[in-house]
């Protein structure tokens, strides 16, 4: 290939499912009243909700905004890929199931995920679930320093250390609900710092070990 820059990434695995976790980081607890009025503190139990696989697209892939959609967040997120096949783990035994670590945005239809009073939409249109650029196999998810940039501004940073619920304690807790399959992610949380984008803008989730996922934001086509 005479120009690197021309090489378009792919998602660099095919999840059966997309496993998200909601209020992992208590700042975005905080934050997160703006959106409903029902969260008041940090959730006892990890919070989780899905993503379909369709919802997927790799770095350079474009995030559409909806039609409809009246406010579009994203949310930077470390997250980490299932290596073997996994079902009611100990949590002692659950970071061997680890392949690998990605970066990940949690992209959010705000306006829909106030209505509903659920997010399966508002978390769910195609392309609301950009990851990678790449995975980092074997490295280590337990302190790892992230962030993510709109149009070169840091909006939100954080380390995996800081969690409300540890990467152990989620792989362990999901597993229990429903099997995971090799390349199934889990999406581990997002820190403080969500606000909306609009068409036109560059969006960078960077994780240390990983490197920089690269989304821009277009205009749903008619």
């Amino acid at each position: 290939m005479d120009d690197p820059a021309a090489v378009r990434f792919l998602a660099p695995c095919e999840p059966s499912k997309i496993i998200c976790i909601g209020l992992n980081y208590i700042e975005h607890v905080r934050e997160s009243l703006s959106v409903t009025s029902e969260i008041k503190e940090p959730p006892a139990e990890p919070l989780f909700f899905l993503k379909p696989p369709s919802a997927a697209v790799g770095s350079g892939d474009a995030i559409v905004y909806p039609g409809g959609v009246t406010r579009l967040d994203p949310e930077g997120e470390v997250a980490i890929v299932i290596g073997r096949r996994a079902h009611r783990l100990a949590e002692l035994d659950a970071l061997g199931f680890v392949a690998g670590v990605t970066a990940f945005n949690d992209v959010s239809a705000r306006n829909h995920q106030k209505t509903d009073g659920q997010w399966t939409r508002a978390k769910g249109f195609d392309t609301f679930a950009p990851f990678g650029p790449v995975i980092a196999l074997g490295l280590s998810p337990l302190d790892l320093g992230f962030s993510l940039r709109v149009n070169g501004e840091t909006r939100q940073q954080g380390r995996t250390s800081q969690m409300h619920f540890g990467i152990a304690r989620l792989i362990s807790h999901v597993s229990r609900v429903m099997t995971l399959e090799p390349g199934d992610l889990i999406a581990t949380g997002t820190p403080a710092g969500i606000a909306p984008i609009e068409v036109g803008d560059r969006v960078e989730v960077e994780v240390e070990g990983v490197g920089v996922l690269v989304n821009t934001v277009v205009a749903e086509q008619p």
